[in-house]
């Protein structure tokens, strides 16, 4: 492991440069892994897999979607790709990759098929932390392990063919082999993370719910939808609020503070820029800071999680989120949205 210097204080983390990609395939070359679900991060992970040299396969419901974008992909039926049980029965590795409720669903088929020695992984500590509401409660003769990336199945795959990384968390629930170590990292290199931080599966899901809700998704759609309501109130047409309240920062901004941190990008905007930065950040940081305590709470005492597990077991669950997205993708803000994207430069069709 390295120890990273992170503003004084110091972390231990894993990179490729002390646990290569060759150690991983030599650490897993007698193992079987079974990625179960091919819907978010089950595609990512299991072709990042597959194309580093693992052996992999990929377990799906037959007749699904999923079933056919996994053959779209290349996974060939009856030889790569199978139906749950039977992958589950194979995997010596179970890589859990369904929704949090379809994990909660399909439990009962996994559960019988982890024998002693296998190793059952996760990359979201919902199931595990929550399993007082969810029921999955592993057998004590398996190892449980967590690599979770830190982003989209989508951006995993996508960084992985430019030949770069997506970070990743990892942790372990449960060491029954005494393996479950080599096992996590070598699976964290194997799926194309950058490096790998250590976490706890209570830690990875309380930090994971927060986001989501926070600075990920919901907090930023929710200044997005202020600034803009706030320009049009004033008389700005939809195109100036929009590109003045998403375009500049998705286009703009967000690279460069990707790339060199905010206080480079503080540092090479204008000194007007730089100065309502400066004044305004912490009325924001306080305004919201209560939020995000009150969120966080939420998360911890689960509550989060039971409207998560509650909502999404309804069986009108698809048609309900439907409609609210819908009203998402049909509000202004968005449909000028669509119009700006269709304008950029390198979209033009002249």
């Amino acid at each position: 492991m390295a120890t990273m210097n992170f503003g004084g204080i110091e972390e231990q983390v894993v990179t490729r440069a002390e646990f290569p990609l060759e150690k991983a395939k030599e650490t897993l070359k007698n193992e079987v892994i079974a990625v179960i679900g091919y819907g978010v991060q089950g595609p990512g992970q299991a072709l990042n897999l597959k194309d580093n040299g693992f052996n992999v396969i990929v377990g799906q419901r037959k007749n699904s979607k999923t079933w056919d974008k996994a053959v779209a992909d290349g996974w060939v039926p009856g030889k790569d790709l199978f139906e749950i049980e039977e992958a589950c029965q194979k995997g010596t590795i179970i890589q859990f990759l369904l929704s949090d409720a379809g994990q909660i669903s399909v439990w009962p088929t996994v559960k019988r098929n982890l024998t002693a020695g296998k190793a059952l992984y996760f990359s979201h500590g919902f199931g595990i932390t929550y399993n007082d509401r969810t029921g999955i409660v592993p057998p004590a003769d398996v190892d449980v392990i967590l690599v979770a990336p830190k982003g989209s199945g989508t951006s995993l795959r996508r960084l992985f063919l430019e030949g770069r990384g997506l970070n990743s968390s990892y942790a372990i629930y449960q060491d029954a082999t005494g393996k479950a170590k080599d096992r996590v990292v070598a699976l964290g290199v194997g799926i194309g993370s950058g490096y790998l931080f250590e976490t706890t599966f209570k830690k990875e899901v309380y930090s994971d719910l927060t986001g989501e809700r926070g600075t990920l998704m919901g907090a930023i759609q929710g200044i997005f939808a202020a600034q803009y309501q706030t320009l049009r109130e004033n008389g700005h047409t939809p195109s100036e609020a929009f590109n003045e309240t998403v375009e500049e920062l998705s286009q703009s901004l967000m690279p460069l503070i990707a790339e060199n941190g905010m206080d480079w990008m503080y540092a090479n905007c204008s000194t007007t820029a730089q100065r309502g930065a400066l004044d305004w950040w912490k009325k924001f940081r306080d305004a919201t800071l209560p939020v995000f305590q009150s969120l966080y709470e939420e998360v911890k005492t689960g509550r989060e999680a039971q409207i998560s597990i509650d909502s999404n077991s309804k069986p009108d669950y698809r048609v309900k989120l439907e409609a609210e997205l819908k009203e998402l993708r049909e509000s202004e803000m968005w449909k000028a949205g669509e119009v700006v994207r269709n304008l950029r430069p390198e979209r033009s069709k002249e």
